[in-house]
């Protein structure tokens, strides 16, 4: 049976890893995998979940099950922090593993419910949606997205692009901090995307995995709310990994928007979903966001720190943007500096890409796409001066 399998390409990012893991030189600048790190290079552990973390070392009489949507107060925490008050009574909410985990619960909710219905995502769009949708068999289409030209968003072709979709599609959004562009729509732009969506009839499928990466926790979930409260049915996928640190634990939510009268059978089936896939979602990392949002002294320190990661990359992308005009003596790349979140891309060819990583030791994915956290004070300079002999 097993000599029927064909070898499976290796994902890009866990390439560029491997190959960055294996470069000796000592003076390499990673920009590839998408964590956040600080000035060290050290992804930190959250001085909030570590609090979290001692409390429930402490307190924690059992690791018995919790139930198949998880802890409930973990969905409705999570529910509060994305879409503030006024939703409860129309969401069902499940735990996932990670963002990724509560993407493919999301997809296979909308196969279950319509397969014949298709998905629409940006192009580009973070590689793992594309890749989970032909793995399920479902219809795919795109929308532009990206303007490479500017280096913002093609708003004008993403909606003649959506002018196309047919009732009962879905619309993959990306929440905030666009991934792998870092290109945001504007508050008037949201709006008359969400008009347009409303108009042809279609389902919004928010990924949010960068809440408090962008603009701030409030302004960053600004987008979703609209969302939320134009359309009767929504679905919103949500990762803790980034805005708590906690990447390895896994932590994610699904959450469905409906009519209040249908909302025990959507929690029902999402409940089904999770039995058929893993049974009962992890729990550690939910129960450290759980706490953590419902304890006012560890919120508000894990809101300050959150802030200080966002102030620390908008420094970055500032200092980058400058270091970029000085080196080129050019504008192309100031658009750096108006982008948000974890990445920019910065409109390189592949070739251009491929000498910066032989020539200079500095991996990024091979569109282009870097990530801001990869940097230091130290690096940003030596960045614009390789990518100025690369492109001059």
């Amino acid at each position: 049976m097993f000599e029927q399998l064909t070898p499976i390409a290796q994902d890009k990012i866990l390439q560029l890893i491997a190959l960055y893991r294996d470069d000796p030189r000592p003076d390499k600048i990673d920009l590839g995998v998408g964590v956040y790190k600080d000035a060290s290079g050290l992804t930190p552990v959250m001085r909030a979940v570590k609090a979290a973390e001692r409390q429930l070392w402490e307190a924690e009489t059992t690791k018995t099950y919790t139930t198949l949507a998880g802890d409930p107060a973990f969905g409705a925490a999570m529910v509060d922090l994305i879409l503030g008050a006024g939703f409860a009574s129309r969401a069902a909410a499940i735990a996932t593993p990670g963002g990724t985990g509560a993407i493919r619960q999301a997809l296979e909710l909308i196969r279950m419910a319509n397969p014949a219905a298709k998905v629409w995502l940006s192009h580009p769009t973070w590689p793992n949606h594309p890749s989970i949708i032909k793995y399920l068999g479902m219809q795919m289409a795109e929308y532009r997205y990206f303007d490479t030209a500017t280096g913002g968003v093609d708003f004008d072709g993403l909606l003649a692009d959506l002018g196309r979709v047919a009732a009962g599609d879905v619309v993959l959004l990306h929440g905030c901090c666009h991934n792998p562009t870092g290109a945001n729509l504007t508050g008037s732009q949201w709006e008359q995307l969400a008009a347009l969506l409303a108009q042809r009839g279609a389902v919004p499928f928010v990924d949010l995995a960068y809440q408090g990466f962008g603009d701030g926790l409030t302004a960053d979930a600004a987008a979703t709310r609209l969302i939320a409260g134009a359309f009767p049915e929504v679905l919103i996928a949500a990762s803790c990994s980034k805005n708590f640190g906690i990447y390895r634990e896994r932590t994610g939510v699904l959450i469905a928007l409906t009519q209040p009268a249908r909302t025990d059978v959507m929690q029902g089936n999402l409940n089904f979903l999770n039995r058929q896939n893993y049974s009962f979602p992890p729990d550690h990392g939910a129960r450290l966001v759980t706490m953590i949002l419902g304890d006012a002294s560890l919120r508000v320190d894990w809101m300050r720190e959150l802030e200080e990661l966002r102030q620390n990359m908008l420094s970055l992308r500032q200092g980058l943007a400058d270091a970029l005009r000085s080196a080129t003596n050019s504008d192309r790349f100031d658009f750096v500096a108006r982008h948000r979140g974890m990445f920019s891309r910065l409109g390189l060819s592949e070739a251009e890409v491929l000498r910066l990583r032989q020539d200079f030791g500095i991996y990024m994915v091979g569109d282009s796409r870097i990530n801001i956290a990869g940097l230091n004070a130290a690096s940003v300079p030596i960045l614009a001066r390789a990518i100025a002999q690369v492109v001059g």
